[in-house]
């Protein structure tokens, strides 16, 4: 602590501590304890452990790769990941980074830096502690807790951070990025002179997620016209064992100029004919062929040493199994594939919450010293959110249990009511399948005797009762939450009803979700093939079931009480979508607001919302971004004219640069730790744009504003920059910006108007306000 307290005096940051320091090749720097530098290249390398950083220090110089900085992280009490990620994600000298991590840290400084800089560059990680006895040795070495396994590559999947297994990989993958692009897609081209390694190639391409490329008709002709007759005409391209080093690397410029393919492998086994040298001399001429990368399995010993370093020295990776190669070719394209994953458009919500109602319903159970809310509570909190829920209603006598009863459809349930036990079956708290009155009674002496034998009879509140549905119709599925310990509360889709533990076929994912991120969590699990039709069965709607796991999604994000909460069974047919049971578990009475529940990305800023009427009387309303906006920014783009683009971005930027839909992720899917962005909306259309996004590292902001042509003189401007300064306030910035042309006198007045002191250069003035 006095150490951190001195360094800040001085405006210092600390790296460490139990660390082995930081290494900057292009610089020259050696900040650490290493007695070599580092070749200088285009990797960042941070590492949890000093060992591993020395040890991929020694392999890279043996190898000839280059790295742009090696830091050793330690036990992070000032510097974190998320300093580091955003440090090198600016760095001109780096173009990926990789790091060895045993615990997370602080997961929304992680998370937040890694969603923003993976959009430019490719991130990889290793994260030992899968099992049990990892976790605990990973524990006592770095003082913390490594979390669950599952929710951490949920949280690095969230964040377009992928995820490698072993060191192996970790050394494999950076051969990768010094030497060759990143594949731009799942297709890969094997050439080799033998069929079993081409089948082992086959497999592990295929089991991790990518394809074999097929061969276009224009390349298959090439390859008849050299390849022996006997080849395989199929990819695998096997050219046979005696095949001459000149044909090896026609066949690999063929491939390269295959539309049909994104990545080669060229596996070479010593046979008798085989000339491993003189081929890889032959190959390097194509070492790099533009946006595809080209890998290398020279399989063997010594004979083939000479080879496998030629082709390292024109850029060619070489790993010594064909397997390991693939391996690491689905790791290269699954960065790309995430990425438009994650930032999909998603469809427009449909449902407005009422967070008041939620949190009425949780003070009650607060002030009444609970934590665990009843059934009936539980359904009426899923619907202040939309959620569907079944018809219940709670009975405090078995007279009116049976009046409640007759007056439903039979066949009806009847459950325990109770403000202190959570699992009612296992209790034998659940009578199933009531057809009348008589049942009913003898449904509430069954529940309240099973609860007297268990010496339990003061959980009995009387039963509820409800509806049953023919199950038979469609499938139980759990929507459910849980609080992990680094990245806070965890969404579960999955199969459900009584037997959740014993199928175990569920998927994770962080809040928030969209429409577009919900349906890529459902689809992940076993349960969601036959949601699609199966054997007759009609398809659930699905449409409206990314609906409702959203709002799901809202609800644990907006109510940080919430500590646990299960839907078990959401019923869901053709016809259906309705929650039949719920158990919701609150933080205890009087816990800190420092401990309640904290979504790794911030949720919706609803506080941002307000409304203005501009001057020529068109009521706007202004919000914050959302990733379903991104089609209305794009129309909005396209309606500014020329001068104005010019006026407002500080340089002439074409609309076809504007409009992309990688320029509109950062903007339509923000994350708002880091900025807010406002549309004010009119009419159904954007009319105005205002971005307040935090400069990294610093206590600074930048705001950027936009206002459509038919909107300009109307106070619309000046009503969104007061509105960026606001929220720069609320978010704790100590200093703003804004940029424009020097001949912008809008801009100027506006600066002047709200105090901001300005300075030009080149024609562009800089315009900053401290608060």
């Amino acid at each position: 602590n006095a150490c951190l307290e001195e360094a800040r005096k001085y405006n210092m940051r600390i790296i460490g501590p139990n660390c082995l320091g930081a290494m900057v090749p292009p610089t020259g720097l050696n900040a650490s304890f290493a007695s070599q530098m580092a070749l200088k290249g285009e990797i960042a390398f941070i590492s949890q452990s000093g060992a591993l950083m020395c040890a991929m220090l020694d392999w890279s110089l043996k190898e000839g790769l280059g790295y742009s900085a090696f830091v050793s992280i330690g036990s992070m009490v000032d510097v974190d990941w998320g300093d580091l990620i955003y440090y090198f994600g600016n760095d001109p000298n780096t173009k990926a980074i990789m790091i060895y991590m045993e615990t997370i840290g602080n997961a929304r400084s992680f998370i937040s830096a890694a969603r923003e800089v993976s959009l430019r560059k490719p991130i990889y990680v290793i994260k030992p502690g899968r099992t049990a006895a990892a976790a605990a040795a990973a524990a006592s070495h770095t003082g913390s807790l490594t979390g669950s396994d599952d929710v951490l590559t949920a949280a690095f999947k969230k964040a377009g951070v992928v995820r490698v297994d072993t060191i192996e990989q970790l050394y494999n993958m950076a051969a990768s990025l010094d030497k060759q692009p990143l594949a731009r897609g799942p297709r890969m081209t094997v050439i080799t002179n033998a069929g079993g390694p081409g089948v082992i190639t086959t497999d592990e391409i295929v089991t991790g997620g990518g394809q074999l490329a097929k061969i276009s008709p224009e390349a298959m002709e090439k390859y008849n016209s050299f390849l022996p007759g006997a080849w395989s005409h199929n990819n695998p391209v096997d050219v046979l064992g005696d095949a001459p080093p000149e044909m090896y690397a026609k066949a690999l410029q063929v491939a390269g100029e295959d539309h049909e393919s994104d990545g080669m492998l060229v596996i070479l086994t010593p046979q008798s004919v085989t000339k491993p040298t003189e081929t890889a001399v032959e190959l390097a001429k194509y070492a790099h062929i533009e946006g595809k990368p080209v890998y290398a399995s020279w399989m063997g010993g010594k004979e083939l040493e000479k080879g496998r370093q030629i082709l390292r020295d024109a850029g060619i990776p070489v790993f010594e199994s064909p397997d390991a190669a693939a391996k690491i070719f689905n790791y290269c394209w699954e960065y790309s594939h995430n990425l438009n994953e994650l930032y999909e458009e998603p469809k427009t919500p449909l449902h407005s919450a009422d967070p008041a109602e939620a949190r009425k319903i949780i003070e009650k159970a607060l002030a009444e010293g609970r934590n665990l809310l009843t059934e009936n509570e539980s359904k009426q909190l899923l619907a202040s959110y939309g959620i569907p829920v079944v018809q219940t209603v709670v009975c405090d006598t078995v007279e009116k249990a049976m009046e409640t009863a007759e007056s439903m459809k039979y066949p009806v349930v009847v459950k325990l009511n109770s403000e202190t036990i959570t699992h009612k079956s296992d209790v034998g708290g659940v009578q199933l399948n009531i057809r009348d009155k008589e049942g009913v009674r003898s449904a509430w002496n069954t529940i309240r005797n099973n609860l007297e034998k268990l010496g339990k009879l003061e959980g009995f509140q009387g039963v509820t009762v409800q509806r049953q549905l023919n199950l038979s119709d469609g499938y139980e599925l759990i929507f459910g939450c849980n609080l992990d310990s680094q990245v806070g509360p965890v969404i579960v889709f999955g199969t459900g009803g009584t037997l959740v533990e014993v199928y175990k076929d569920s998927s994770m994912a962080l809040p928030p979700l969209n429409t577009a991120s919900a349906r890529h969590c459902m689809s992940k699990t076993k349960i969601y093939k036959a949601l699609k039709g199966v054997r007759g069965k009609a398809p659930c709607d699905l449409d409206l079931l990314d609906q409702v796991f959203v709002r799901f999604s809202e609800l644990i994000v907006d109510q940080p009480w919430i500590k646990e909460l299960d839907i078990n069974p959401m019923f869901a047919s053709s016809s259906d979508i309705i929650a039949l049971d719920a158990r919701v578990v609150l933080h205890l009475p009087g816990t800190p607001a420092e401990k309640l529940s904290k979504p790794s990305i911030c949720g919706y800023p609803h506080q941002y919302v307000s409304a203005f009427k501009a001057a020529n009387g068109v009521e706007c309303a202004v919000r914050p971004v959302r990733p379903d906006d991104e089609t209305l920014m794009k129309q909005f783009e396209a309606s500014l004219g020329e001068e104005t683009v010019k006026a407002y971005m500080s340089e002439a930027v074409p609309l076809e640069e504007r409009v992309a839909h990688k320029r509109m992720i950062p903007l339509c899917h923000p994350d708002f730790l880091r900025q807010v962005p406002l549309v004010a909306i009119a009419e159904g259309k954007i009319v105005g744009t205002m971005r307040m996004a935090k400069v990294p590292l610093t206590k600074n902001a930048r705001i950027l504003v936009e206002v459509a042509d038919a909107f300009q003189k109307q106070g619309l401007g000046k009503y969104l920059v007061e509105q960026g300064l606001k929220i720069a306030q609320a978010e704790q910035v100590e200093k703003v910006s804004m940029k424009f042309f020097e001949d912008n006198a809008a801009m100027t007045k506006l600066a002047t108007a709200f105090g901001f002191e300005m300075a030009a250069k080149d024609g562009v003035v800089t315009a900053t306000k401290a608060f």
